[in-house]
């Protein structure tokens, strides 16, 4: 099917009971674009979240967020619903970077990122996805996932300690909502949270609005360029391996919902994020992943037509044309981001622990407790290796660890068990 055509689903205004809005069909244009500002919406908190932790222009990401959720519905033909946004999994890996180098020098690992699972991707489109079920079992996958989130714990303390009565503010902001909401408010908890902090820390203490007022109302984003460091991209590989299982993961979810086959694109997702995540790398922006905000947003809808997310897509461009929101957005303050911190950093720990539980992880086999166990600690630790001009941090060798040390070792168990 053609990127912009899009057959109207019965009468294009109501959905009947017991079905579903395909990818390839759209209700009438006024309800699709309701539907795409929801999905703008779903996507808001996350989105926004890396480039005002990261210290990434906002509106640069939104720019590419946008454009790569366009390339992704294109390289798809339109056969997988999903927003690509910014993906935490870069958040480690950019913080070590901007201490080494600087934006340039993430920004390079980010379009290295970007290439190697585009290469994924290509790789998955003629030798088809089993030899990735085998290299990342739940194991490695969980443990990889775990140590990218609570890497990040002494970056959360350092921002907490810097603002410790914003920080506990937004923290108790993020927990109350979460708490006692329902809905669309309880899954931007995390969102909502920065916003009470943010308004208490400017009302409490005062904020430097100096950047707010001189932005423009309406401008073309921030570009910045890479630049490329070895020591710097050897952070970002595992990131690759959690992109992989998030684009899985999420194709696998949408085939679940609306009944179709889509393992044929499996390939072709892989593709389209890594060249999206590449070409943010290019221009300034933060890596991408397809977002499972949304999943939730179709799985109420029981839309799941691309034209939806088109409708968001060019909507996340508009609106990163307008530099002043992008200001509003950087001036958070350093409390809030220590707050914001200890959840979400936790959240994304979880998010591996919840890959274990899913795959019924057997932690009685000894193979397993020792990958997990030691990758955890190692990543947990930032344990590092320097070596002559290069160095390679926790997360580096924790994904080693379990990667490398979980094939090993299932091998010598059957050359040991003779099989």
């Amino acid at each position: 099917m053609s990127l912009f055509s899009w057959k109207l689903h019965g009468n294009g205004k109501s959905i009947s009971a017991g079905e579903v809005v395909s990818p390839d069909e759209r209700l009438s244009w006024p309800l699709t674009i309701g539907l795409g500002l929801q999905h703008i919406a779903a996507m808001f908190g996350a989105t926004f979240l890396v480039p005002i932790i990261t210290k990434f222009p906002p509106s640069t990401t939104l720019f590419f967020s946008g454009v790569g959720t366009i390339l992704f519905l294109a390289i798809t033909r339109n056969r997988v619903p999903s927003y690509l946004g910014s993906s935490f999994a870069f958040l480690a890996p950019i913080a070590a970077a901007m201490t080494n180098g600087g934006m340039a020098v993430a920004l390079g690992g980010v379009l290295v990122t970007g290439v190697l699972l585009a290469l994924v991707g290509f790789i998955v489109k003629s030798a088809g996805i089993g030899w990735i079920n085998k290299m990342m079992p739940p194991i490695v996958t969980g443990s990889i996932v775990m140590i990218i989130g609570l890497n990040l714990a002494g970056a959360a303390k350092n921002n907490f300690v810097a603002g410790p009565e914003v920080a506990t503010v937004t923290l108790a902001a993020v927990a109350l909502v979460g708490a006692m909401t329902k809905g669309f408010i309880n899954r931007i908890s995390i969102f909502s949270g920065v916003v009470i902090g943010y308004v208490y820390s400017w009302l409490r203490f005062g904020l430097d609005t100096s950047n707010i007022k001189a932005a423009k109302w309406f401008g073309v984003p921030e570009f910045n360029t890479p630049q490329f460091k070895l020591s710097a991209i050897l952070v970002f590989l595992p990131v690759v391996l959690v992109l992989i299982a998030e684009n899985v993961g999420h194709v696998k979810a949408v085939s679940t919902m609306t009944g179709k086959d889509l393992d044929g694109a499996m390939g072709d997702a892989l593709v389209a994020d890594g060249v999206a995540t590449a070409l943010a790398g290019v221009g300034g922006g933060s890596g991408t992943t397809t977002y499972a905000e949304n999943i939730g947003v179709m799985a109420a809808t029981r839309v799941y037509s691309t034209a939806a997310y088109m409708v968001a897509a060019i909507g996340a461009i508009l609106l990163s044309l307008v530099p002043k929101f992008g200001a509003v957005l950087s001036a958070t303050p350093a409390g809030v981001l220590g707050g914001v911190g200890v959840v979400l950093y936790g959240m994304i720990g979880v998010l591996g622990a919840k890959i274990w539980i899913e795959n019924r992880v057997d932690f009685g086999d000894s193979i397993n407790l020792f990958i997990a166990a030691t990758t955890l600690v190692i990543g947990i630790a930032d344990m590092t290796w320097a070596r002559g001009k290069y160095s390679f941090n926790g997360i580096v060798l924790g994904t080693l660890m379990a990667v490398v040390g979980y094939q090993l070792l299932r091998g010598l168990r059957k050359m040991a068990q003779g099989s």
